[in-house]
């Protein structure tokens, strides 16, 4: 009851966080895998039903205040996508603590040069939809890292998305757009993997509403947010 409990309130936690900046979605499968010592394909399944439900969330709330840049999510998130499918099979053939190492190291390093990096005004969505290629690309990459790491996306596309220009809060929007795309097909085969698991199945229903509540109170008020405050929060997050 305890462990119910504490994964309930993390999801919420989580979920919020998620909402506001984007990032912490990473903490789940840390949490399921490292505190609760589930199975891997458990906690990833688990991890990304979740970042499914954040990443619809979401992207509607964005949408709906401006800060969603369907062109450039959509380009982004058709390689994600195929990056995903490819990053399951990966987490199969490469050790998960190495994924997370390659991971967070390039997380850390995108976090740093947020605190560096000076905004310029007014270069980005125009610069974003005319770079197809290099966004396809990108989605594949991180959805492939991501996939396989259970990071989410947002972790490390919104800081690779600011660094290239793109406003704070606009990426933010465009990276849990893409989640639902590294989601959907992480989450199938995650669930499939974990088919023969009922505690699996029976924790999802309750863990989503909570996750998906925070999430929506986390995406309502990220406005709220000044942008250099919400590049500085990131950047401190998730170089933690």
């Amino acid at each position: 009851m305890l462990n119910l409990i504490l994964m309930i309130l993390l999801n919420f936690v989580v979920g919020g966080c998620i909402g506001l900046t984007g990032i912490a979605g990473f903490l789940l499968p840390m949490f399921y895998a490292g505190f609760l010592d589930m199975p891997s394909y458990a906690s990833l399944a688990l991890s990304f039903a979740a970042f499914l439900i954040s990443g619809i969330l979401g992207s509607v709330n964005y949408y709906k205040s401006g800060n969603l840049d369907l062109k450039t999510a959509g380009v982004l998130s058709a390689g994600s996508f195929v990056g995903a499918l490819a990053g399951v099979k990966i987490n199969l053939l490469i050790p998960a603590d190495t994924m997370k190492i390659i991971l967070y190291l390039v997380v850390l390093l995108s976090g740093i040069s947020i605190l560096l990096r000076k905004d310029k005004p007014g270069n980005t969505e125009k610069k974003a939809v005319q770079s197809v290629p290099f966004f396809l690309v990108l989605g594949a990459v991180t959805g492939a890292v991501c996939a396989a790491s259970g990071a989410g996306g947002p972790v490390l596309v919104m800081p690779i998305l600011t660094l290239l220009g793109i406003p704070a809060h606009t990426a933010v929007g465009i990276s849990l757009f893409d989640s639902i795309f590294i989601a959907v097909p992480s989450a199938a085969g995650y669930l499939i993997a974990a088919a023969g698991n009922k505690e699996v199945f029976l924790l999802l229903p309750v863990l989503l509403v909570a996750h998906g509540i925070g999430v929506f109170a986390g995406s309502k008020n990220a406005t709220k947010i000044n942008q250099t405050l919400l590049k500085r929060i990131v950047a401190v997050e998730i170089g933690r």
